[in-house]
């Protein structure tokens, strides 16, 4: 091959030229082609690779605001405890304030009840003073009856037990 400045001089030379540059366009087409199909599985990998960025970030920032919320109910959840122990704190301290009152009065009831109790057994002809005739004995009896008997609100057992002895008394005594 006796080339002068890369030119083919015979036809055996031209063919064989032609035949090398045909290989080598194929060869150099087969490349692109390769080339092309390696740059679109590139695009192709940067854009899954993007959208995965993306649906990342996208998911970051949904965790992110959901955090967000959840630590704002915390703390609403929170300052509603605080409140309804606060509330009930003051009930407590309310309860136990009446539980003192009532003690309280328990107490003075039970110093006043025995005196109580004397006053009704040593006084049950109070309940007759008064009464001049059997008479008017019988309209006390049956009146004090209608007050003092246990069925009734104000009504009390041993209350009426001494009316009964002292009507009693009275009747066999008195006016007979």
């Amino acid at each position: 091959m006796s080339m002068s400045m890369g030119v083919p001089e015979t036809e055996d030379e031209v063919v064989a030229f032609q035949r090398l540059f045909f290989e080598k366009m194929v060869e150099l087409e087969h490349d692109r082609r390769t080339l092309n199909d390696e740059k679109k599985r590139f695009e192709l990998q940067r854009d899954k690779l993007e959208r995965e960025r993306r649906d990342f970030n996208r998911q970051k920032e949904a965790d992110a605001r959901f955090r967000a919320h959840e630590e704002q109910l915390l703390v609403m959840k929170q300052q509603l405890l605080e409140d309804e122990l606060k509330k009930l704190a003051n009930e407590k301290e309310h309860l136990e304030r009446q539980r003192e009152f009532y003690n309280r009065v328990r107490q003075y009831q039970q110093k006043q009840e025995p005196i109580k109790q004397v006053k009704r057994l040593a006084n049950g002809e109070l309940f007759f003073s008064g009464v001049k005739n059997e008479r008017a004995l019988k309209k006390r009896y049956k009146d004090l009856i209608k007050i003092y008997h246990p069925d009734n609100v104000n009504g009390d057992t041993e209350v009426l037990q001494e009316i009964n002895r002292e009507y009693d008394r009275l009747l066999r005594h008195v006016f007979s």
